[in-house]
């Protein structure tokens, strides 16, 4: 019968071959909560993401008009021999991108849509005046931006002492602080020196009129810059366009993507709110409608739990659009609430909120949607929760599920584990070594699964093992700090123990280990490990970040072949002309831009994605080409490389971070957040590491399968045993039972934290009145 395998209650996966699968038959039931676990690198995702979501795209693609489905199939279809009972599919993934200075609650959530579309349709506007439309009310539009602060809602100037603080150097000395480093600056510089300005000249000593041009100027003149020749490099003659100094801070400082340089750029600023706005970022005329007595500004700016409360109450009294408006708006209000959300305002800025926040925020906009009868597949959803807001989470995933979905989780947080109606273990271990499933069933059956990493954390926790916990060496003073929901919060730090800051999210946790940075007595040197990508190109990777790169390039020059034919080390590296593919120009990849779609990557029709050209290729070490090599993991590499030391060290620290299944040129834009930490974590323990040094990790755990939290615990313990301090701020209680002081914020988050509720060590804050840490710390020190 035609249609019988509609009926069929299962997806079953036939041939399952992407990434480490080897040949995977699974059977998943639909309208069930299906949790797929595994150590990090078992194949889990490449099951759940690259498998089952990348066919059911597929599938929609097949849909779309012949040409745009002549370039998906370039782009590729999964690795598999059937999929059958597979509906339409969701992908709710962790998004890496980090939101702009202009993106706030609202826009993530797209609340604000509906709150402008509200008042330009219900409000009250003045009489006599036409109706705006709901772009007036966007500080991010033409029509709506307060002219004089372009919608930023504050005013941010720069003078000559912000962006110039040692008037003794000369230009080429570097007076202009505020200039981007590397080649940027000195572009800069060499187009003013070719306008004709004196660079080698004290600042001091330079007319006003010509420091004034330099640092202010709106013009943006063009020239011709001839560079000086660098030793063995031709430079040829190139336009060169002038930017001053204080349209480059601004800029910057609106616009950048960059966490870091936006945060670089406030250094040189002043800022005030707006005074012809008064902070609101609109202009006069959308400020003077009014919807249940406010402003769209002032609406804003409430607790999304008040702001519910005043469109119930003027949906009582308003008109018949107002009531449809307001009740889909407090309808979509209320998802966010559920998810433990209801202190943040529309008006909060994006960059402003924790990693939890941002993603509990964009999953409420997808369980909106009202969709049912399809498939969500999602990448982690308990990541940067604490397991106080992962009870919400459970609560919502039900409700999708209820509404006739299936839900399909990859996740470690073994309460969602608990909660699943059904299990794919995969593994047992990572890349090579995993990449089958284990057991595929109701949970009680991972039992019998004798070779399953995840059994022994599902079913034979111990107690916490008992450990000493260390004496401090000194303590640390932090604050008083007001940030954010920080006000005058102080606290003190051990130095020579590992602290566990503790809290729900938005308590104020990131804000708190945000605040040690700077000159501190009693630390060396501090380096923040955070969840940043390593690189925003295909062309970053594993092994350009850990210099590893370095040490394969100059082994392969040092081949017989490579010195016959005179190659030197550039001729390996695919970022420059000569051993590059330069159809790809070294990517591996070209893009493939499709109309109404999200441009995509394609394999390399030259090269087939080995990002060199066939005469490179030709040189081999030990009987593999580079291409080859960069193929390796990094735990075949460990074996192939293992008589080069400096090779040796690099792949070393990155196996004792549990990084051993990644390959050595994976692009940096395929790694998640958790994995660009403890790249960097690896490189940092690769250093010779002189003096204490303070560790501060925002929630090291991310994605981390319990496995593999034991493994970088060990690595963080050992820095303490060596004698440094490490701080992380974390939601694993496994991990807060085993650290030896314990700072817990809260109560609650936004307004309702940024208080210190316990502070001792972990038996202490297990035993505080009032913490909502407290009896997780406790239940995971009982075990």
């Amino acid at each position: 019968m035609p249609g019988s395998r509609d009926l069929d209650p299962y997806v079953r996966v036939r041939g399952a071959r992407e990434h480490n699968l080897r040949a995977v038959d699974v059977d998943v039931p639909r309208d069930a909560l299906v949790v797929f676990t595994g150590v990090s690198g078992s194949g889990k995702s490449s099951l759940a993401f690259g498998t089952i979501y990348a066919e059911a795209q597929r599938r929609y693609f097949e849909s779309v008009a012949p040409y745009a489905r002549r370039l998906i199939h370039q782009v590729g279809a999964p690795k598999v021999g059937e999929v059958t009972g597979l509906p339409p599919a969701v992908s709710l993934e962790q998004r890496r991108s980090s939101p702009g200075s202009r993106s706030s609650v609202g826009t993530v959530t797209t609340l604000s849509n509906s709150l402008r579309m509200l008042f330009s349709r219900a409000g009250d506007h003045p009489e006599g005046a036409g109706r705006l439309d709901s772009d007036a009310f966007s500080p991010n539009t033409a029509a709506g931006a307060c002219p004089e602060c372009h919608g930023l809602g504050r005013v941010h100037s720069t003078g000559e002492e912000l962006l110039v603080p040692d008037p003794g150097l000369s230009i080429r000395e570097g007076a202009i602080a505020a200039w981007p480093g590397a080649w940027q600056g000195k572009n800069l510089r060499d187009v003013l020196e070719a306008l004709g300005y004196d660079v080698d000249r004290p600042w001091r000593e330079l007319a006003r009129e010509d420091r004034d041009w330099i640092l202010f100027t709106d013009e943006r003149p063009v020239v011709t810059v001839h560079p000086v020749r660098e030793a063995g490099r031709i430079q040829r003659p190139y336009q060169g366009t002038y930017t001053s100094a204080r349209r480059y801070v601004l800029r910057t400082f609106a616009d950048s993507k960059s966490p870091a340089l936006r945060a670089r750029a406030e250094r040189f600023l002043t800022s005030a709110p707006c005074p012809a706005c008064g902070g609101s970022r609109l202009r006069p005329e959308a400020l003077a409608v009014t919807f249940a007595g406010r402003t769209i500004a002032e609406l804003a700016a409430l607790p999304l739990t008040e702001l519910a409360e005043v469109l119930e109450r003027a949906r009582a009294g308003g008109g018949e659009t107002a009531r449809v408006l307001t009740a889909d708006l407090a309808g979509r209000i209320g998802t966010v609430t559920e998810l433990g959300l209801g202190y943040l305002s529309l008006d909060r800025p994006a960059p402003s909120l924790s990693p939890g926040e941002l993603q509990r925020l964009r999953l409420a906009t997808q369980l909106r949607s009202g969709l049912f009868g399809v498939v969500y597949v999602l990448d982690e959803p308990s990541a940067g929760l604490h397991p106080a807001d992962t009870e919400a989470l459970l609560v919502v995933l039900d409700r999708l599920k209820a509404a006739g979905n299936s839900v399909f989780v990859v996740e470690h947080h073994l309460g969602v584990v608990r909660r699943a109606d059904w299990l794919v273990d995969v593994g047992p271990g990572a890349g090579e070594r995993g990449g089958r499933v284990l057991h595929s069933g109701p949970p009680e059956g991972l039992r019998a699964a004798g070779e399953s990493v995840t059994r022994r954390f599902l079913f034979d926790r111990g107690p916490a093992p008992a450990r000493r916990v260390r004496e401090p060496s000194g303590w640390l003073e932090v604050g008083p700090v007001t940030r954010h929901n920080l006000r005058g919060l102080e606290a003190e730090l051990p130095l020579g123990a590992l602290t566990a800051v503790t809290g729900v999210s938005g308590s104020g946790k990131s804000t708190l280990v945000g605040e040690l940075s700077g000159e501190r007595p009693g630390v060396g040197r501090l380096v923040s490990v955070d969840q940043r990508p390593i690189g925003r190109t295909p062309r970053s990777n594993l092994a350009t970040y850990t210099g590893l790169f370095d040490v394969v390039r100059r082994l392969f020059t040092a081949t017989e072949e490579a010195r016959a034919r005179g190659y030197r080390a550039g001729r390996f590296s695919f970022n420059v002309a000569g051993g590059r593919c330069e159809t790809c120009q070294g990517e591996g990849f070209v893009s493939v831009e499709l109309l109404f779609l999200p441009s995509t990557y394609a394999p390399c029709p030259d090269c087939g994605g080995a990002r060199y050209n066939p005469r490179t290729l030709e040189v081999r070490l030990r009987g593999r080409n580079i291409a080859e090599v960069l193929d390796l993991t990094v735990e075949a590499a460990a074996e192939f490389f293992a008589d080069t030391p400096a090779a040796v060290r690099s792949l070393g620290a990155l196996l004792d971070v549990g990084l051993g299944y990644l390959r050595l040129g994976q692009p940096a834009t395929e790694l998640s957040g958790g994995e660009a930490q403890r790249i960097k974590l690896a490189a940092e323990l690769q250093r010779v590491r002189r003096g204490h040094t303070l560790y501060v990790l925002d929630e090291p755990t991310t994605g981390l399968h319990p496995a593999d939290v034991e493994v970088l615990m060990r690595q963080l313990h050992g820095l303490v045993d060596a004698g440094h301090s490490v701080v992380v701020v974390e939601h694993d209680m496994d991990v807060v039972a085993g650290a030896d002081w314990v700072i817990d914020l809260g109560p609650g988050g936004g307004d309702e934290g940024g208080r210190v509720v316990a502070a001792g060590t972990p038996a202490e804050v297990a035993g505080a009145p009032g913490s909502r840490t407290a009896p997780y710390l406790a239940a995971a020190l009982r075990g």
